[in-house]
């Protein structure tokens, strides 16, 4: 039973939308790190700018470094967030000269400055803010030792650029996803085209037509085209075989009947009760063998249109001794030489059903009675193997030519004999039994010395409950 799991689509749109998070989820990280890293090096080179003005501003007296904090300094820290700035000036023992920074600068930012600029995160009174120093050398000043400068605004301005920035890439993302989700969209739409219309292909195809596909379709369509391909194909040899069957079983029904139209006239023309008497007989034996081919007609259909039933552990050895033993006592089979060969001490078990191997068993029977002359000797039998058995039976009559061999087992067939009142179903319920037990029926002649037919199937040991 075919059931809806989803669509297609959805699920490339899930896929895809979940390889756009992912991906996107890196790209929003990447975003927000690159604002923050944009800011602080915009923000950086105000600090480093106001360090180098504070600096051209130093002044000597007394051996002491003396400086008045220019405005061009706060005017560079100057942001629209009202940046609170702090600043120091320190001389070579690290007292500090002049500034707003109590005691932040610690030593050991001091002696990291005295080799190279210095960037720090710290807090004043409890706000962070972003702190930048420097040592300077003396040179060109009247005094010969070094002082270092520090400088340092608080965050929000830093932290608002940061975040302007962000907003502004996330904008361009988020326009980004719908243009790619409209993109998807129509991507998936048209990759799906080859699929609705095979589809509606399928679809506008009348019921009985079974010819194949023709269409273009992509790679990955192939395949499922082959394979519908095949279906038609299996399709279109069904339906010749039932025709070719109708068309067999109306012939074979048409004789007999025809047979009893005949005789049914002759004796209504006649007043003597001899001819009425032949008549019957005439209309009994047609009726019979009327009777047989519906028979057969029944269980070869449903054979091969009935689901599997049930199996049972069946010994097979019994079986077929008792079916040989039945049908022994037929007056059908007076007149040859029916038995069994030796049959293995120890059961014999398959898998199977009963009926059908009962089946199975009297038609091969009842086929080499009717197609071998009185007075042959039909033999059934097992071949134990390993992990099979094979059901034979074997004759002396006639045989078959080995042209008619391999359609033995079809329907109606034969095996170019017309001289028999056989109706050709017997093999070919056989084949269907055999299938149906999944095993494999082998036909073997030799013309004018006889027919072996073998019927090899799997041995089980464990129990199979109905």
């Amino acid at each position: 039973m075919i059931a809806i799991d989803g669509t297609l689509k959805r699920r490339l749109a899930a896929w895809l939308l979940a390889a756009v998070a992912v991906l996107g989820s890196f790209l929003l990280v990447e975003a927000y790190t690159s604002a923050e890293r944009a800011a602080d090096r915009a923000y950086d080179s105000q600090l480093e700018a106001a360090s180098l003005t504070i600096a051209e501003a130093i002044q000597w007296q007394d051996g002491r470094p003396v400086v008045e904090i220019p405005a061009a300094a706060f005017q560079i820290l100057a942001t629209d967030q009202q940046e609170r700035v702090f600043y120091t000036l320190l001389d070579t023992g690290g007292r500090e000269v002049t500034g707003n920074l109590d005691g932040v600068v610690t030593d050991a930012l001091r002696e990291s400055a005295q080799s190279e600029p210095v960037w720090r995160f710290v807090e004043v009174h409890g706000t962070p803010i972003r702190l930048y120093g420097r040592e300077l050398k003396s040179a060109g000043w009247e005094s010969v030792e070094p002082v270092q400068i520090w400088v340092g605004h608080t965050l929000s301005g830093r932290d608002a650029l940061a975040r302007d920035l962000f907003i502004r890439a996330l904008t361009r993302f988020v326009v980004m996803v719908i243009l790619t989700g409209l993109l998807m969209l129509l991507a998936i739409r048209t990759a799906l085209r080859p699929v609705r219309r095979l589809r509606q292909l399928i679809r506008q195809r009348e019921a009985d037509d079974v010819s194949p596909l023709n269409a273009r379709v992509p790679g990955e369509l192939y395949d499922m085209a082959e394979t519908l391909n095949a279906l038609f194909e299996r399709q279109r040899e069904g339906r010749d075989a039932l025709l070719r069957f109708t068309a067999d079983a109306s012939h074979q029904l048409k004789t007999p009947l025809a047979g009893l139209q005949s005789a049914s006239e002759l004796a209504l023309q006649s007043d003597q009760p001899d001819d009425w008497r032949r008549a019957l007989q005439t209309v009994h034996d047609s009726s019979a063998r009327t009777s047989r081919l519906a028979s057969q007609l029944l269980s070869l259909a449903r054979l091969r249109h009935a689901e599997d039933s049930a199996r049972h552990r069946i010994d097979l050895a019994a079986l077929l001794r008792d079916t040989t033993l039945e049908w022994a006592e037929r007056d059908h089979a007076q007149h040859h030489d029916l038995g069994l060969a030796a049959l293995p001490a120890s059961a014999v078990w398959i898998q199977g059903e009963a009926w059908s191997l009962r089946e199975l068993t009297g038609n091969l029977i009842d086929n080499a009675l009717r197609y071998t002359p009185p007075g042959s000797e039909i033999t059934l039998g097992l071949q134990p193997e390993t992990e099979a058995v094979v059901l034979f039976i074997e004759d002396n009559g006639p045989g078959v030519s080995q042209d008619a061999l391999d359609r033995l087992h079809q329907p109606f067939e034969r095996g170019g004999r017309q001289d028999t009142e056989g109706s050709g179903l017997g093999l070919a319920i056989v084949d269907s039994i055999a299938r149906r037990h999944a095993a494999s029926l082998t036909i073997r002649s030799k013309p004018g010395r006889g027919l072996w037919v073998g019927i090899r199937f799997s041995r089980t040991s464990g129990e199979v409950s109905a």
